[in-house]
């Protein structure tokens, strides 16, 4: 065996990983593009209550801060997550009852804050978004 890597032995490494490496990058590909159209939610119908939920989130700018989903920014917690520290994600009346009362909690009549408060059926409105979220 060669103790120095020649000049051909070189090539055919690297052309070997780079052609080893671009099947497993088409076949991962292949694999994520059957995931979305077969498994994925993204081809589901979505409820009323869903609709709506998603609604409030981008009319009362939550999407400017707040992701959702992937959708959104990523200046405040990912919406989708935001509930796992409390253990409440597994139940949307929790959940529910957790996002009220911080709502309830935070100043209002701040301009660079968004509230929900001035939603004209506040109640149902976060229903609607907690549906939206962990429904």
């Amino acid at each position: 065996m060669a103790e120095i890597l020649t000049k051909s032995c070189a090539r055919n490494i690297f052309c070997g990983g780079s052609i080893f490496f671009a099947v497993v990058f088409v076949a991962l590909t292949v694999q994520s593009h059957r995931y979305v159209v077969s498994t994925s939610t993204s081809g589901m119908e979505l409820s009323d209550v869903v609709v709506h939920g998603e609604h409030i989130w981008e009319i009362r700018s939550c999407i400017n801060c707040h992701s959702l989903h992937g959708v959104g920014a990523y200046l405040a917690p990912e919406l989708g997550n935001v509930m796992t520290p409390w253990g409440v994600q597994d139940s949307p009346e929790d959940a529910f009852d957790f996002l009220k009362g911080w709502i309830e909690s935070q100043p209002s009549g701040i301009a660079a804050q968004p509230q929900l408060s001035d939603e004209p059926d506040v109640q149902q409105a976060l229903r609607d978004l907690v549906l939206a979220v962990y429904g």
